[in-house]
């Protein structure tokens, strides 16, 4: 008897009450109940067979899944036939010509057999079919969403009959119950399974992690993180985690890292807090905390994923570091000047007053003094009683390096910018990032660095050279000169905007010789420095040379005075420190200006001469036809006395034809 089949339409129901339509308003909704509420797969297809038997008179169910090779089907329920069908239908492989059930699966379409008894695909169950009377088999693929066999479901009668459209139908919506029971419990298993997988990956991951809702309450915790506190995860999950939490926390680090997790927690951002963590043998250990948050379909934040990282090696390690360099720093103080500001003149002091004023800000500063002053000395001191003080101090002096050189050398450049640019490098800026830079001699920075300077100040940002991309830096700037800005500007050497970014707190280092009454004490100073670091100890200094000392005039200034000790402490024997009076012959130059004390006649006489020298330099001070060299002065010496006796500079300026 020929094979009969139907195509099947769910939109097309019938219109006249039949046992689908009964099936489809009650029955189906209490299996899909099933499905719903998470009952056992065999469970729910041995229910969706009993209600099918239910309303169909005299119809027998079968339901079969296909194995994971895709060639076989296992029995998975059959109310109402014995334990002897079961056996000889379990892993039966698919095929054109292997039953009803057996086809269906095969051609993936419905296929109906009137009488099985005489029909040649039945042969292999002919006993069977004898022994449980059954003659009409009528067998549906159970098909998934997206076109897969998952198994069939067959519907059995006691007689040779043909299908009506009311079974069609109905073994159509069983097979359909079926299929979404089946793709319902594979996808819970699949989930269990993923999740098996996940918590046992977790478990081996060498950090803590932890799953914490929006709120930061913690709902999952990795097997290290356990281990680390001694607690199961329903101790921490119980009433009280957060304080339990914080109080597991070192006490130095508690507000801090609170406020740290309450703010990223509102967020909606990852961020990360370090802090130190007490185990379950009670001592504590850094942490880094890195938290993720994971976002529902509106965007906001479902549960928050944590991780935390030991960091105790690399903390001891920082820890050694920042030693060695407190350690250092202090060695650096007492052998070295970085500190080591000796005076107590009333000039000295006025300095130090504004540094005192000025080193808790950002603002620029601008030091001006002759060479020799101690500029480079002020400029620590700001920055070491700044809040930037633990950061970097990145010193550059501006006259040392080549101009083709210098732009690479303050911001840096990018690999292949130039020849020999072999690799990317950091410039001076970027190194000196959260801390100060000391630009010393800053007038003598070419005219295209200046204006890169002045981004900096503006902006807050610098380029590398052979790249486009700013690159924002956080650095205050201190700079330095012995030149006259102004006078560089008036000669069109140095950018007037530059000078007013430059000269917002403007500090005058006093020459050695306006704070004569430091002598001495400097001379002990460097005395016991050098005498110190070359073994010898001197008990007194010879009158004489204490004399010459507080009578030279220093062009050199401290630098100057420094060095001429240390030579003397090397050369001297005995214990009784003396100098070579030929070290400190005075200059021809000086003779034309000489350095003594005026006042009264002395005092016009000198003002009516620096005016005269100004008339003939046109208002210049600086450069070989300036002022400063007419009179055989330094630069800054001729500036100062300018401003000390009141004269205008600017009046012998030569207008410039328009």
């Amino acid at each position: 008897m020929a094979n009969a089949k139907a195509s099947l339409n769910l939109q097309a129901l019938p219109t006249s009450p039949s046992p689908a339509q009964s099936l489809s308003s009650e029955a189906v909704l209490d299996a899909l109940k099933m499905i719903l509420i998470g009952a056992p797969l065999n469970d729910v297809l041995r229910s969706v067979a009993l209600l099918i038997e239910a309303h169909t008179e005299g119809v027998v169910c079968s339901i079969f899944l296909l194995d994971e090779d895709g060639q076989h089907l296992r029995y998975a329920a059959a109310p109402k036939l014995s334990d002897e069908y079961r056996v000889a239908t379990d892993d039966v492989c698919i095929g054109p010509q292997v039953g009803s059930c057996g086809a269906a699966a095969y051609l993936r379409q419905p296929v109906f057999v009137s009488d099985v008894l005489l029909h040649p695909h039945f042969a292999n169950f002919r006993d069977l079919i004898v022994r449980t009377g059954l003659r009409a088999s009528w067998s549906s693929p159970i098909m998934s969403h997206d076109g897969r066999v998952l198994g069939t479901f067959g519907m059995f009668y006691r007689e040779v009959r043909e299908p009506g459209s009311d079974e069609i139908q109905l073994i159509d919506y069983a097979s359909r119950i079926a299929g979404i029971a089946i793709e319902s419990k594979r996808a819970e298993e699949k989930l269990r399974q993923d999740e098996r997988e996940l918590r046992q990956l977790i478990n081996f991951l060498p950090q803590h992690v932890l799953v914490l809702d929006r709120e930061g309450s913690l709902l999952q915790a990795n097997r290290m993180m356990l281990d680390y506190n001694g607690r199961t995860l329903e101790e921490m999950q119980g009433p009280g985690t957060d304080e339990r939490h914080m109080r597991d926390l070192h006490p130095d680090d508690l507000e801090r890292a609170r406020s740290e997790r309450r703010s990223g927690l509102a967020s909606g951002v990852p961020f990360e807090i370090e802090k130190r963590m007490r185990g379950k043998d009670g001592r504590y250990r850094w942490f880094l905390f890195r938290y993720n948050p994971l976002l529902n379909e509106q965007g906001r934040v479902a549960r928050w994923f944590a991780t935390a990282t030991d960091i105790e090696d690399r903390k001891q390690t920082e820890q050694s570091v920042r030693n060695e360099n407190v350690a250092l720093r202090e060695q650096i103080d007492r052998d070295s000047m970085f500190e080591d500001i000796v005076g107590s003149s009333e000039a000295l002091r006025k300095v130090l007053r504004q540094v005192g004023k000025v080193a808790h800000s950002d603002s620029t500063v601008l030091i001006l003094g002759e060479t020799g002053t101690g500029k480079e000395l002020i400029a620590r001191a700001i920055h070491k009683r700044s809040n930037r003080g633990e950061r970097a101090f990145i010193g550059v002096n501006c006259a040392a390096i080549p101009a083709s050189l210098i732009a690479s050398e303050l911001f840096g450049h990018e690999k292949g910018a130039f020849t020999g640019a072999t690799q990317r490098r950091l410039g001076r800026f970027e190194s000196a990032n959260g801390g100060t830079i000391f630009l010393d001699e800053v007038g003598d920075l070419p005219p295209e660095i200046q204006i890169a300077l002045l981004r900096v100040l503006q902006e807050r940002e610098i380029e590398r050279v052979g790249s486009n991309r700013p690159i924002p830096v956080d650095v205050r700037v201190l700079a330095a000169t012995h030149c006259d800005l102004n006078a560089l500007v008036a000669e069109g050497k140095f950018r007037q905007d530059l000078l007013y970014r430059l000269n917002v707190v403007p500090i005058e280092m006093p020459s050695l010789r306006d704070r004569a009454l430091d002598i001495p004490l400097l001379v002990d100073y460097f005395i016991d420095r050098f005498g110190k670091k070359a073994g010898k100890k001197f008990r007194t200094i010879d009158r004489k040379t204490l004399k010459l000392f507080q009578a030279y005039g220093w062009p050199g200034n401290v630098r100057e005075l420094q060095n001429v000790i240390e030579r003397a402490v090397i050369l001297s024997d005995g214990d009784t420190f003396s100098v070579d009076e030929t070290w400190l012959k005075r200059e021809p130059t000086q003779v034309a200006s000489p350095r003594v004390a005026l006042n009264g006649a002395l005092l016009r006489q000198e003002k009516e001469m620096i005016e005269a020298a100004l008339a003939e330099s046109h208002g210049r001070i600086s450069g070989p036809t300036g002022a400063a060299a007419n009179l055989g002065l330094p630069t800054r010496t001729l500036d100062s006395k300018i401003k000390r006796l009141g004269i205008n500079k600017y009046r012998f300026k030569v207008p410039q034809a328009s």
